[in-house]
């Protein structure tokens, strides 16, 4: 059953542009992992899509909290990490807080990711799907988990 969708569409000119400010807030955003998993060319591009990402899973997660309040305060965005497999397909690992309350709130939940990054928009997208409706589900393996807490 999905639990929750999410999506993000980021001005990549315009993140470009708040990523390059000294002491900007997005310098806290991201892991290391993640910043060298970006790195190389179009890094603004790959890190526009993981903050996507970041903010598609918020909206999924308020969207399988509807009619509840929501869980946590001020959201640390670096324990929330896109992560990818040897592949390069996205996943998401949580951390530390977010991670408690996610599965305080939601439970065992499978968590869909797919970025995507074009000229001057990047996008990502987010599913959550309840982990019981997915284990009954064809090809859903053990490989699709991407909840990781700490």
């Amino acid at each position: 059953m999905i639990l929750g969708v999410g999506l993000d569409v980021v001005d990549v000119a315009a993140f470009r542009e708040q990523l390059e400010l000294p002491g900007t807030a997005f310098g806290r955003a991201f892991t290391a992992r993640e910043r060298r998993e970006a790195a190389g060319v179009n890094v603004a591009e790959r890190l526009a899509a993981r903050w996507g990402a970041k903010e598609a899973f918020i909206k999924a997660w308020s969207a399988a909290l509807k009619g509840r309040p929501p869980v946590l305060g001020e959201v640390a965005w670096h324990e929330i990490e896109v992560v990818t497999d040897a592949w390069h397909r996205p996943g998401l690992a949580l951390h530390a807080d977010v991670a408690e309350a996610f599965a305080n709130s939601v439970g065992q939940a499978r968590i869909h990711v797919s970025l995507s990054h074009d000229g001057p928009v990047a996008q990502a997208i987010v599913v959550l799907e309840s982990e019981a409706a997915a284990d009954g589900a064809a090809g859903a393996g053990p490989g699709m988990k991407r909840t990781i807490p700490d």
